[in-house]
């Protein structure tokens, strides 16, 4: 995500709430369509070349206003700014779990 200049990267660690969806929610946010999906295939090209996984399931790549990659235990949003605010991940999942990247 660094290496594609997303902004606001966040990561919330989800394993100590009971009934999480998977271990830990990567948050970041793009600046346009293109550079959300810039960053969105920059992550699943970095995750296969280091640990040679790919993802479980992909959703939101055709309007790329927010792209999920689920990679089970981990699970990767990139989103616009409206979307990002709007869904609020961070309110719904953070508080002391979040950590910044940035």
């Amino acid at each position: 995500m660094e290496n594609k200049k997303a902004e606001d990267i966040k990561i919330i660690n989800l394993k100590n709430i009971k009934n999480s969806v998977t271990d830990y929610f990567v948050l970041a946010t793009g600046n346009s369509n293109i550079h959300i999906d810039s960053i969105a295939e920059g992550i699943e090209e970095d995750v296969f070349k280091k640990f040679h996984e790919k993802p479980w399931s992909k959703e939101g790549k055709e309007n790329a206003e927010w792209v999920l990659i689920d990679f089970i235990d981990v699970v990767a949003h990139v989103f616009n700014e409206k979307n990002r605010n709007e869904y609020n991940l961070e309110g719904l999942w953070g508080d002391d779990n979040e950590k910044s990247l940035n």
